[in-house]
């Protein structure tokens, strides 16, 4: 199977909510707890797709992106997320520390913290790699009834969306996800700004492992500076402690 994606159009998003309850139907998470700290865009650990309403009034649906080149697996000091061959980023607790790096480098703020657990785990959407190695299509985008994402091999979708930017004149001249963070394999396109997915910051279309492995790099090296100072000023403080005992015996004895 080939680079897989799903392309949003949020024009024809009615906000029935059908993909967020197939997302809980085929993935069977735990009921939802509420929380004061709780992100106010439906994520959670429990909720891996939602359903925005923007005070235009328009639908925007949002989930993992599936980074071509993702930043919260290059983050990771122990490989806990990877790619299938379809392109899904996928996370492994097995491997998982709890670091939370790929929460911190996450630029759409996706991966979601299980906090109410006594050994929590990272949550997000796994683009339903378990239905797609198999040849078939994510539960969300299989229950959307208006079409308004749909799933297929990234290059057709890519051309399915310029098509549609050409031929109406009501969307922004855009296609989110084809280079932004050096692209992402869910796509969208609009007559809003979606800039607010990642917060309203710049981004860019550069691939963030760029930035975050050499960071990340230093890490081991920050470790072992860090315990040669701690050795080095324990054994400093240690001898001087001797010396003030010595010292202190020697004005007993002389006493």
């Amino acid at each position: 199977m080939s680079d897989m994606a799903i392309l949003t159009d949020t024009t024809l998003c009615i906000g029935c909510g059908e993909c967020v309850m197939a997302c809980k139907r085929e993935n069977e998470p735990e009921p939802e707890q509420p929380r004061r700290w709780q992100i106010d865009d439906g994520l959670t650990s429990r909720n891996w797709t939602s359903v925005v309403l923007r005070s235009s009034g328009k639908y925007v649906r949002k989930q993992c992106r599936h980074c071509i080149d993702p930043a919260c697996m290059s983050v990771c000091p122990v490989n806990a997320f990877s790619q299938t061959p379809e392109g899904a980023v996928v996370y492994d607790p097995k491997r998982c520390i709890g670091c939370r790096y790929c929460m911190m480098a996450c630029p759409f703020g996706i991966p979601r913290y299980e906090w109410d657990k006594a050994v929590p785990y990272i949550k997000k959407c796994t683009f339903c790699t378990h239905r797609i190695s198999k040849g078939r299509q994510p539960a969300c985008t299989e229950a959307c009834p208006t079409h308004a994402t749909i799933f297929g091999p990234r290059k057709e979708l890519l051309q399915i969306a310029r098509k549609r930017l050409q031929e109406n004149p009501r969307y922004i001249n855009h296609i989110w996800g084809e280079r932004e963070v050096g692209g992402t394999r869910v796509l969208y396109i609009s007559d809003i700004d979606l800039s607010f997915l990642h917060y309203g910051q710049p981004i860019g279309n550069k691939p963030l492992p760029a930035l975050t492995k050499p960071a990340m790099n230093a890490v081991p090296f920050a470790f072992i500076g860090m315990g040669a100072a701690m050795a080095g000023l324990h054994w400093i403080i240690d001898r001087r402690n001797k010396l003030h005992k010595i010292k202190d015996s020697e004005k007993e004895t002389n006493g």
